[in-house]
């Protein structure tokens, strides 16, 4: 994507990655989604996407050549749903710089797809309001109202029931240093929902149990309330099952350098909060002799 001057009334927003730090699929519904719990918070990695007003339709670019920027693409699907929404004549092109990778549980496409609507609302003057646009962003995908938040949220429900952490229990979290992990290889979302609903190792948490460990960490204080204390996912589980390289690399980090690694989302990306000052040098060059050069690494922090 070649650099060129932004116009004055484009708009530039930043398209945060999350991490999942509490998850629990709790069950199947009927109509094939599942329910879950989930701690969510969004960091300050991300992707910047850049909407310019177009007389009329949508166009996408992107500085990554692996992403498809067809219809196919959530970013366009937004724009569809906005002007279905709104009765919006107006048109955008999209330029996206993309740095969140793909099939690693982050929630990148989410988010673009999330900052694609606000950007979308701006230009044409703020037609819907925020619960409004939140209830279109759910159409597009479950975890995308979350990014209209930020975070610490819970998410419940398929993760359209979103509700703030307690002022105590998110300052807890804010701020937190993180580093974010990733192999070369992706997980599909739709395979690992299948694994899960096919008695997969890890499935299915009962929704109190769930609700349970959450109620415990907010009431929680000291060394019981830290964030470490409240990681946890059961879609490690068949993620786990089938490429092992995952759970070896996250023994290895807690057993050498103290961390509590977990996986996001349904992954492939994980990550392990920081102490602050610490060097990461010797943690990175662990990460990358058991996964390869390859791997993605990033250095952030919890909104």
């Amino acid at each position: 994507m070649k650099n060129r001057p932004t116009p004055v009334n484009a708009v530039v927003l930043s398209s945060p990655a999350k991490l999942n730090l509490f998850l629990a699929i709790t069950g199947r519904r009927a109509d094939g989604f599942h329910e879950l719990v989930s701690v969510v918070t969004t960091v300050e990695f991300g992707d910047t996407l850049t909407v310019e007003p177009r007389a009329r339709g949508y166009s996408l670019v992107c500085d990554d050549p692996a992403l498809e920027i067809d219809e196919t693409n959530l970013v366009l699907k937004a724009a569809r749903a906005f002007a279905a929404a709104t009765g919006w004549t107006g048109g955008a092109h999209f330029s996206l710089v993309k740095r969140i990778p793909m099939g690693a549980g982050l929630g990148g496409g989410s988010s673009n797809a999330t900052m694609a609507l606000r950007a979308l609302n701006q230009l044409a003057g703020e037609p819907l309001t925020n619960d409004a646009l939140a209830a279109v962003a759910a159409t597009l995908g479950s975890d995308c109202p979350l990014f209209l938040q930020g975070g610490p949220l819970i998410m419940r429900g398929r993760g359209e029931v979103i509700e703030a952490l307690p002022a105590g229990a998110a300052a807890r979290l804010r701020g937190r240093r993180a580093l974010i992990f990733k192999p070369p290889l992706g997980i599909s979302t739709v395979w690992a929902y299948r694994q899960m609903a096919a008695g997969a190792p890890g499935s299915y948490l009962p929704v109190d149990k769930a609700e349970a460990r959450v109620s415990a960490w907010l009431a929680a204080a000291g060394e019981e309330g830290a964030a470490e204390a409240l990681l946890f996912n059961n879609m490690e589980g068949p993620a786990f099952a089938k490429f092992i390289a995952l759970p070896v690399l996250l023994e290895r980090l807690r057993a050498e350098f103290g961390l509590a690694p977990r996986m996001s989302g349904s992954g492939s990306a994980c990550f392990a909060f920081l102490p602050e000052g610490a060097p990461i040098g010797g943690i990175e060059a662990r990460i990358r002799e058991l996964w390869g050069p390859e791997v993605f690494v990033t250095e952030t922090r919890l909104r």
